[in-house]
């Protein structure tokens, strides 16, 4: 199948960094492996090989600029990039996806269904420049979807929810919508929420899916890897493995935007550091006490404020030490040729 790269989701902003080297090709990413790249071309898709064998800086969806041979000599600015903090012990962090337009975040209208999971990827898509859409599926399923709808719209004052039935045409066509030619989408959520059978949907493939469990909704991992896919109107989806576990990095715009009712009242405290337990003047406590603010909303904004500076300064705590160890090797090598000359 031919594709312009307009139709890639090509733009000003991709053409400009091309120009300071137009004898390079330009190619997007459409899979990441450990060991290579796929990418798509208006020639189709091809392999590309990267300058140090490793893969690990590249996400799908990114643009980069390739030789004749498929070597990478350059990965272009992102417009946008979804990236968390790995799972595990090691203080790394995980690409996600890059140049997302709109993330669908997905939930479904049962026990899954936790208004904390989506606070985080609202933070994660405002930090990454995405235009968030909760997604809420099993709509045919739940006897009071108005409620599950009532309660994520209370997230943000313009925030977009979508009920669906994922094997409705009509509810996938209006999914479609939101995604146009050029445009990229993304699908994140837990396992057992169906974006498998969503992403089936828009792009007309047909993965299986997998069951969930009946006491608490949870599911299985159907998406395994992460692909850039081409959908059925011209745009294209990126579907992510289910996320037990999102942990924010470096997302402290991200969740002060989702919690903005919050910062605009902090800043009417009478004092600067207020802390927004007793302190005389506390507009945020005011609130509360009016009924125009839950405290279990205050309570999550904290956490999160708490759980990204964790994240955040250990991951650049340990980029410090592993700085420090290399300097520390390269001395020693160093001081070592220094004895072998003497």
């Amino acid at each position: 199948m031919v594709f312009s790269l307009s139709d890639l989701g090509w733009s000003s902003h991709f053409a400009a960094q091309h120009a300071v080297d137009a004898s390079l090709n330009p190619y997007r990413i459409s899979a990441v492996h450990r060991d290579r790249l796929k990418a798509l071309s208006p020639e189709g898709e091809v392999p590309l090989t990267t300058p140090n064998q490793s893969t690990g800086d590249f996400a799908v969806g990114d643009w980069v600029l390739a030789d004749e041979h498929g070597r990478i000599q350059l990965l272009l600015e992102r417009r946008s990039l979804l990236q968390r903090r790995a799972a595990g012990t090691s203080a790394e962090s995980q690409l996600i996806a890059a140049n997302v337009d709109v993330l669908f975040i997905v939930s479904s209208c049962n026990a899954d269904f936790n208004l904390p999971r989506l606070e985080r990827y609202l933070a994660l898509a405002h930090q990454a420049g995405c235009y968030p859409v909760i997604v809420l599926t099993k709509a045919d399923t739940c006897e009071d979807v108005v409620d599950y709808s009532s309660r994520a719209e209370s997230l943000a004052p313009f925030i977009t929810v979508l009920s669906v039935n994922a094997l409705d045409a009509a509810d996938i066509q209006h999914l479609l919508s939101w995604c146009p030619t050029g445009q990229t989408g993304a699908l994140v959520g837990s396992s057992g929420v169906g974006k498998t059978t969503l992403a089936n949907g828009m792009t007309g493939q047909s993965n299986t899916t997998a069951g969930i469990r009946e006491d608490d909704a949870r599911g299985r991992h159907t998406t395994t890897s992460r692909a850039l896919i081409k959908m059925r109107n011209g745009g294209w989806l990126i579907d992510t493995p289910g996320m037990r576990a999102l942990r924010l990095l470096n997302a402290e715009e991200g969740v002060d935007e989702v919690f903005s009712e919050v910062i605009d009242l902090a800043r009417a405290c009478r004092f600067s550091d207020c802390q927004h337990l007793s302190e005389p003047g506390c507009a945020i406590q005011a609130a509360i006490t009016a009924g125009e603010l839950d405290a279990a909303r205050l309570d999550r904004w904290r956490k999160l404020r708490r759980e990204e500076l964790h994240n955040s300064e250990t991951v650049a705590q340990a980029r410090a030490r592993d700085k420090a160890f290399g300097k520390m090797v390269r001395s020693v090598m160093l001081d070592k040729k220094a004895q072998k000359r003497i």
